[in-house]
């Protein structure tokens, strides 16, 4: 009976402890995203939109929840995980302080319906607050990242590929999508995995070709699609605002489509006959020039582009250039990427230059 009282009495005090310990939780993890948006993205209304969130919950800490606080006596300080002692890359940061403050917020939300109602009616507000938050920062992130990135490397089995596909990030090679047509889910599943951690320890893009499933199973940034593939509204739907998606154009009306559908970058191509592409004539440098000057998406001119043929395709208006076989079976890969990306960031400081008269 006395155990029973007692236990009772304690109830309170734990109660406040936990809410203590989650207010200080979610506030971290709002400030630590709160910083890149200011100081990384330098984006005032992602700043604005964190910091409200911020103070929001800081309102709510009163002296009674701190005053419950028992640092020394709580036996999760000794508690950690060896994923915590590691990050990949800045993408990894916010997801993981994304997540942090959504558990957080749940913990308030519930606990909160025994402290004041309107406390967790507020915190459960937040929670979809930062769900949105989370979809519009992470897709800004990529859509960033995306417009920073001039060299695509569309990937072909090959025994090493992994050591090939490293040694094009080593040279530049900022957007990577996996492509194999033929290899069963068995195989390309773990593929898609060790590439995208080589993708994003390098702070490159990581895109599956066609497969929204493996794209979702992986946490890809995103996917290209093929005219033959689903609808760019079915696969946004399923991917969210904050991931990538592009399409495959070889003419104007496929273009206009795409962009008509939502897609975030087109492929323009094939520019010259490719076995990547048996089927498909090569669309030619004309497209490329309809391309640089209709598109309003980024594209990447695709198609038998080399070492040999690439200021043809620059001249012709490509801010972006995708390649299969000139880098996946160059005898040094990492010295061709670097090719490629001295090109392409020359192209685009001359653009620049030229934009400012």
């Amino acid at each position: 009976m006395t155990e029973s009282i007692s236990h009772r009495s304690n109830q309170p005090l734990a109660l406040h402890r936990i809410l203590d310990a989650n207010l200080d939780r979610a506030r971290e993890g709002l400030r630590i995203i709160e910083e890149w948006c200011r100081f990384g993205l330098n984006h005032g209304g992602l700043t604005e939109q964190t910091k409200h969130l911020r103070q929001s919950l800081a309102q709510w800490h009163g002296p009674d929840l701190r005053a419950a606080r028992d640092t020394p006596g709580d036996p999760g300080i000794e508690l950690t995980h060896p994923q915590e002692s590691n990050r990949q890359d800045i993408l990894d940061v916010l997801q993981v302080n994304f997540c942090r403050v959504e558990e957080a917020l749940r913990v308030l939300e519930e606990y909160g319906k025994l402290y004041q109602p309107e406390f967790a009616a507020a915190c459960k507000s937040m929670r979809y607050q930062v769900y949105s938050l989370e979809s519009e920062l992470l897709g800004h992130h990529r859509h960033q990242q995306l417009l920073r990135s001039p060299t695509y490397l569309v990937t072909a089995p090959r025994d090493n590929l992994l050591t090939i596909v490293e040694q094009a990030l080593q040279g530049g090679i900022s957007i990577v999508q996996h492509r194999d047509k033929d290899a069963d889910d068995c195989q390309r599943l773990p593929l898609a995995e060790k590439l995208k951690a080589l993708c994003h320890r390098y702070g490159a893009l990581f895109l599956v070709n066609d497969r929204v499933d493996i794209a979702l199973a992986v946490d890809a940034d995103g996917v290209h699609l093929g005219q033959q593939d689903m609808p760019i509204a079915t696969a946004r739907r399923l991917l969210g605002s904050h991931r990538i998606i592009g399409r495959s154009t070889t003419n104007p009306d496929e273009m206009a489509r795409a962009i008509e559908e939502g897609a975030d970058y087109i492929g323009v191509g094939p520019v010259y006959a490719t076995p990547t592409k048996p089927d498909r004539p090569a669309a030619g440098l004309d497209y490329v020039r309809y391309a640089a000057d209709k598109s309003p998406l980024p594209f990447y001119a695709i198609g038998g582009i080399n070492a040999d043929n690439l200021h043809q395709v620059l001249d012709a208006g490509a801010q972006g250039v995708a390649v299969v076989r000139a880098i996946i079976d160059a005898a040094e890969p990492t010295l061709m990427a670097q090719y490629f990306t001295a090109q392409l960031s020359h192209k685009h400081l001359l653009t620049r230059l030229e934009a400012h008269g």
